[in-house]
């Protein structure tokens, strides 16, 4: 058993698992609002944050899995946070907010973080209820408990039933053999999902009649019994045992059978034990298994998996939130102070960080997305949707115990594949961790042959201030990368090789989103025509509040921390207003610029840098020539631009490196916009728009602090109060925020989200109320 441990030990630490939670300010939305988001990256071992990754991927994806919005935000610490405003061309229905990390690619998308929204266009007319004339259909599947039916052993049968509107179903079930003898009768205890105990029989057949709420009736197959195999029993021997037994017709060809359990890729536990009669028990101690969802692996003496299911402990320590306001009830354009407190529940103050929504709770609302606890707990570690994740936090209740149990049978998957644990060769991941900055993939190609060409130099830009240039050599598959720093916001980048040298590739870009498809499917759409003024109220506020945003929350600018080039400070620099203007580059570049000499050779100029640490000596070939950060390789089309668009001329007089390309100085033109001034680029440099990481927007929270602002006439409609992504409580556990409630009367509610150092995690929901302001 110690080489299965040895092997597992190293490959869990190369593939390190990522686990996001994105809290959304509200869960539905009508065209022209602005969704706001909360990430939590942490590490799936302990759930404590994750400073792995920079970059995060949020796409929201329609019922046919097409992405209709998709962006990038920042991460730093394990945390970031961003916005999206609903465009007018999205239709009416439900949609998956979905994210992830370029690491998590590397994965099945059964790793991302999926939600559901719903999104409402109140000027395109919509049918309020799509799928009221479908039938109802469902599904019902069964889960031996280990894996296997074997001949002559006991198994429990796991079975979940679910209609195509995802929620879980009730019937009555009964399996008989090819007699029609009636053996075990079963109905569903929660949510479509229930068990039975059952030894199957050698030479008998079976099969399962069920019949559903409605007197429809359905036949089905149990799993195949096989005549030799493995089978695993779990349940709880104390509070503080957990009793695992693994019964075997296959004793003749082993004596003994072995245990590997973890939690999360952590927490390992490994047992071998001598088979006695084909039995082996093992007792398992809770307090050495990791807090949530463990994986059970059962080992033939050949070290090959022959059965293994999960098993849930309940968190050692709850993580309380606790939350206030000052009172009960508000004015419009009232003062609200808020007061959140975090502590365990032995009432341990916990420091941690939060994220706080506000908003009116109308009868449009949706169901609240699933809390950050529940999920990094339960429902990140098992497959497809969960009805109702925060049933199963019940404690000290025997049903929900029974009834979670059974949910680890019907909905267990693992992570990933023993195959690649055991494989000889080591395991290799294609998407590294953006942990320095966010990549940009392409490849490069041959346009003669049209086959992917090997150590090609190939140079990324954006016209932008200070300059960036990002150089990556093609590797032997022609791929290309580029890491880029600080690189937010729209921009039009361009990419080219270097066309003195290579004319004859051409190069293609990749798409940064995953293609892999939605881990769960979305439920139907449900519109009430009831709530129609309602929604006409709503789109009204949401129109007046867009036209009275502020213009500062509305524009967006990234201000870079620093304003020198990607080289550093230039050894000479020349603003060209503080001199003679004269009417042509030559003159300028052979007059002012002393760094450089221009030499003119069968017709074509080029330039010759100053070595700074041998000054007497010339470069023998081209420095790198750039216009507002872009390469330009015709040193001719650089004369001939105009000098009265130039702003500056910097010089870098020394060899330089970038990455894999090695540059005799650099000659740095700068426009007075940084927008390349109308200068025609080759037409075989590729242009194209491409979206950076987000620009953090500030929330607009008014402030009614005089009485001059508490009379404006400027209209308040907000329907999200507030929103605080980044709430840091102090080393006593509190935090304090304050805000001013808008001219929206009605029920308020509050859902807070958490996480502490340690990785406990926890949600909070409180509401308030505020009543027009008497005149």
């Amino acid at each position: 058993m110690s080489e299965v441990e040895k092997k597992f030990q190293s490959y869990s630490q190369k593939a390190i698992q990522e686990k996001l939670y994105l809290h959304l300010d509200r869960s539905f939305y009508v065209v022209g609002e602005t969704m706001w988001f909360k990430a939590y990256d942490v590490n799936a071992a302990s759930n404590q944050f994750m400073d792995l990754s920079k970059i995060a991927y949020v796409e929201v994806m329609d019922r046919e899995q097409n992405a209709v919005i998709q962006t990038k935000f920042s991460l730093l610490g394990g945390k970031g946070n961003g916005s999206l405003v609903i465009p007018s061309s999205i239709a009416s229905g439900n949609y998956k907010i979905r994210c992830y990390t370029n690491w998590m690619k590397n994965f099945s998308s059964e790793y991302f973080f999926e939600t559901t929204i719903s999104i409402v266009n109140p000027f395109v007319k919509f049918d309020p209820n799509p799928d009221e004339k479908q039938e109802l259909t469902y599904d019902i599947q069964f889960f031996p408990e280990g894996g296997q039916l074997v001949k002559n052993i006991e198994s429990k049968i796991g079975f979940r039933a679910v209609a195509s509107d995802g929620k879980g179903i009730n019937f009555n079930g009964v399996l008989v053999n090819q007699d029609n003898d009636t053996l075990v009768r079963f109905s569903p205890r929660k949510f479509g999902i229930g068990s039975f105990m059952f030894k199957p029989v050698a030479g008998n057949e079976y099969r399962i009649l069920v019949k559903d709420s409605k007197g429809k009736s359905s036949t089905y197959k149990l799993p195949e019994v096989q005549e030799q195999g493995y089978v695993l029993q779990v349940k709880d021997s104390t509070d503080k045992l957990v009793k695992v037994l693994v019964s075997t017709h296959a004793e003749r060809l082993e004596n003994s059978i072995s245990l590997f359990v973890h939690t999360r890729q952590a927490n390992n536990y490994a047992e071998t034990k001598p088979l006695n009669a084909g039995k082996a028990v093992f007792v398992l101690e809770k307090n050495k298994m990791g807090d949530g969802i463990s994986q059970i692996t059962v080992f033939n003496i050949l070290g090959k998996p022959v059965s293994e299911r999960l098993y849930f402990k309940r968190p050692a320590k709850d993580f309380v939130l606790d939350g206030k306001v000052s009172k009960q009830e508000y004015n419009t354009r009232d003062k609200v102070i808020m007061d959140l407190s975090s502590s365990s529940d032995a009432g341990i103050a916990e420091i941690s960080n939060l994220s706080v929504s506000v908003f009116l709770s109308d009868s449009i609302q949706s169901d609240d997305q699933e809390g950050i606890g529940s999920y990094l707990n339960l429902s990140s570690d098992l497959k497809g949707n969960i009805e109702s994740p925060e049933y199963y936090a019940q404690r000290n209740s025997k049903e929900v115990d029974a009834d979670l149990d059974n949910l680890m049978i019907t909905q267990g998957w693992r992570r990933f594949k023993w195959d690649d644990v055991f494989s000889k060769t080591p395991v290799t991941f294609a998407n590294l961790p953006e942990f320095d900055g966010h990549f940009i993939y392409g490849k490069v190609f041959n346009t003669i042959s049209n086959e992917p060409v090997r150590g090609i130099g190939t140079y990324l830009a954006a016209p932008d201030f200070p300059a960036r240039l990002y150089y990556a050599m093609s590797d032997a598959s022609g791929t290309i990368r580029f890491e880029v720093k600080e690189f937010f916001g729209p921009k039009e980048i361009t990419i080219q090789t270097n066309l003195r040298l290579d004319s004859t590739y051409r190069i293609e870009m990749a798409n940064p989103f995953s293609k892999q498809p939605l881990k769960a499917g979305l439920k139907s759409f449900l519109f009430d025509k009831k709530l129609e003024n309602q929604l006409l109220t709503r789109t009204v506020n949401m129109q007046t509040g867009n036209s009275f945003l502020p213009k500062i929350y509305k524009e967006n600018k990234y201000v870079f921390a620093d304003s020198i080039a990607f080289f550093g400070t230039p050894d000479e620099k020349y603003f060209l207003d503080d001199f003679t203007r004269f009417p042509t580059m030559e003159e300028v570049m052979r007059e002012y610029v002393r760094g450089v000499m221009v030499r003119r050779r069968q017709k074509e100029f080029h330039f010759r840098m100053v070595d700074k640490f041998f000054p007497q000596i010339l470069f023998n070939t081209d420095p790198l020539i750039l216009l507002d950060g872009i390469p330009v390789f015709n040193t001719d089309k650089i004369m001939a631009f105009d000098p009265l668009k130039v702003k500056k001329i910097e010089l870098m007089n020394a060899h330089y490196y970038l990455g894999w390309g090695d540059f005799t100085g650099i000659v740095s033109l700068s426009t007075y916009r940084g927008d390349l001034a109308g200068f025609e680029m080759d037409p075989r440099v590729l242009v194209l728009p491409y979206e950076g990481a987000q620009i953090i927007r500030e929330f607009y929270s008014p402030k009614y602090d005089s009485q001059v602002k508490l009379q404006s006439r400027i209209p308040d409609f907000r329907n999200l109060l507030h929103w605080a992504p980044d709430v840091d409580t102090d080393s006593q556990g509190k935090a304090q925020l304050s805000f001013y409630t808008s001219d929206q009367p009605g029920h308020y509610r509050v859902i807070v989200q958490g996480i502490t150092k340690s990785g406990l995690a926890g949600s909070k929901t409180f509401s308030f109320e505020v009543a027009r302001r008497s005149l």
